[in-house]
């Protein structure tokens, strides 16, 4: 594959990312500039070179830079002589993105919890629905931390 090959591949996986993070309601430009940040080879990007390599508004990478700083999702850091700041991924340790997903997987079973609770019958099908993802979402939920050390041990 020839390099400018490998470049066209990143930048449509730029989009498709943007696509994905966009599903998962990151505002289509915060999605967009996070895929550029995973995919593309060099690791830091300014302000002025995110806004013109994704042909975006200055507003809108200023709006979604904050969003993605504010969610932990990148960093800023600046170097010495130079006012600029450098955009990057923001480093953490290995079990982030999982902790991410268990806190939104207590926040469903806790949703469908109270749904479940104020069901007048509790062996609808509706209710009973409720209840299996309630009972499947503590076995995950339960199991989170065996999976850590199981994964830690294996690596």
């Amino acid at each position: 594959m020839t390099s400018e090959e490998r470049i066209r591949k990143q930048k449509e996986l730029v989009e498709a990312l943007g696509r994905y993070y966009e599903k998962e309601g990151f505002q289509p430009t915060a999605g967009r500039i996070l895929g550029l940040l995973i995919v593309m080879d060099k690791e830091r990007f300014t302000f002025d070179e995110i806004v013109e390599e994704l042909r975006i508004s200055k507003s809108s990478a200023s709006n979604s830079l904050k969003m993605l700083e504010i969610r932990d999702f990148i960093e800023y850091l600046t170097l010495a002589g130079d006012r600029k700041r450098y955009f990057r991924i923001k480093i953490h340790d290995s079990f982030f993105l999982m902790e991410v997903h268990k806190i939104k997987m207590q926040g469903a079973r806790d949703y469908f919890q109270s749904a479940f609770d104020l069901k007048a019958n509790k062996e609808s099908e509706n209710a009973r629905l409720l209840k299996d993802r309630i009972h499947m979402l503590n076995y995950f939920l339960e199991k989170f931390e065996e999976f850590k050390k199981d994964y830690a041990a294996n690596k």
